[in-house]
């Protein structure tokens, strides 16, 4: 077992793979070619061969999957057998007993994440609490922790190169080529992420019709303002079309407008059936656009669920506005009595009604008032507030 591990490791320390620019993850391209029976079973399996691995020892393209026979040590380069890929895993995040110190800081204390394929994945905490850790070791770019982390079954700490090709990082800064064009800066990428070049110009033209930048094809990144430099780091890591999407605070210093084109972009990716997983200090807008939310303080996460699940258990009531043709006191009376209704406030052309859903839904008090007999104009409720549930599980406490 020793052997192998230390065979593993051998290959990827000669994968040939420069270090990476910042907020850059691509795989380094190498420069040696994989001999023909490597680069057939890799083709067979849907993986990247490991190139630059020395002749005569045992190769990996997926964890346990040998390309040369581990025994015998065939160093012909001749594939002796190829394992059918398993369908891809459920869980594109697995995350279990995770652990990251920083000297005597212990920013990570020992966190679970699962995040299903096609899920938009929350991460909420305050400055300190551990999001970006976390998201950094998925990324590849932190070394030293404990526990395991896996992305798409690929264990991140034994195989960081293959983690690479599989994931897109967007962190909250852009990089350092700016003195490329936008049209020069994604070609350089592309051959990267090793994508062959007759298909470069078509993924191209999608990735920035994608992300509106079409008409800025030939402009120097320089000239670009912060959002739409942060639309083409989503266009960057789109190139490859990744399992996995790790935005790091992706509005962060962004103006209003920018902000609304970049929530709409995520959206769409969303619909696109996109895994990513997200943090943000804008709350309200999480909550419109995940499908499930962690927060973390202390480097521990204190709950995580659906948006309705943590308002349920939190008690977070919501409010829903009414107003209908005539405003009796008989129909105030009536929807007090009913279950579920925690509080009805008289307004003026209207009444606010704040309920508990877990016992009232909102379906259910719109057909009590119609069955009462009132003529209802118009039937409104009111997004909840993602911050009165941050401010109820959290202490505003770092690690």
């Amino acid at each position: 077992m020793s052997e192998e591990k230390h065979t593993h490791e051998q290959a990827h320390e000669s994968s040939g793979a420069g270090p990476s620019s910042p907020g850059s993850t691509a795989a380094g391209s190498g420069s040696q070619t994989p001999n023909a029976g490597e680069a057939q079973v890799a083709e067979c399996l849907g993986a990247t061969p490991n190139v630059g691995a020395s002749a005569g020892k045992p190769r990996v393209v997926e964890e346990n999957i040998w390309i040369e026979d581990p025994v015998s040590g065939n160093g012909d380069g001749r594939a002796v057998a190829a394992i059918p890929k398993q369908s891809p895993p459920a869980m594109v995040v697995d995350v279990r007993g995770l652990k990251v110190r920083y000297g005597k800081l212990e920013a990570v204390r020992g966190i679970d994440l699962q995040i299903p394929r096609g899920e938009v994945y929350g991460f909420i905490g305050p400055n300190g609490a551990g999001k970006s850790s976390t998201i950094k070791v998925l990324a590849t770019l932190l070394r030293n922790f404990t526990g395991t982390a896996r992305v798409t079954g690929i264990d991140v700490a034994r195989n960081p190169q293959l983690v690479r090709e599989r994931i897109g990082y967007v962190p909250d800064f852009f990089g350092v080529y700016e003195d490329l064009t936008v049209r020069e800066y994604l070609h350089f990428f592309a051959a990267a992420y090793r994508i062959e070049r007759d298909k470069r110009l078509g993924i191209l033209t999608d990735v920035l019709e994608l992300t509106d930048l079409t008409h800025k094809i030939d402009s120097p990144v320089d000239s670009l303002s912060r959002g739409m430099k942060q639309r083409l780091s989503l266009a960057r890591v789109l190139l490859h079309d990744p399992d996995l999407l790790l935005l790091d605070e992706p509005a962060s210093g962004l103006d209003p407008r920018a902000r609304i084109e970049m929530r709409e972009l995520l959206k769409a990716l969303k619909d696109m059936g996109k895994t990513i997983l997200i943090s943000s200090h804008i709350l309200h807008e999480l909550s419109q656009l995940c499908t499930r939310i962690g927060i973390i303080e202390q480097g521990k996460m204190v709950v995580q669920g659906s948006v309705n699940d943590i308002y349920r258990r939190l008690g977070v009531l919501r409010i829903v506005h009414v107003q209908v043709l005539i405003q009796s006191p008989e129909l105030v009376e009536h929807v007090r009595s009913l279950a579920g209704v925690e509080s009805i406030e008289s307004q003026t052309d209207r009444l606010a009604i704040r309920i508990h859903e877990e016992d009232l839904s909102i379906e259910d008090l719109h057909d009590h008032i119609h069955a009462f007999g009132a003529r209802i104009r118009m039937f409104q409720s009111e997004a909840m507030d993602m911050e009165t549930a941050f401010m109820k599980l959290t202490e505003g406490k770092t690690a």
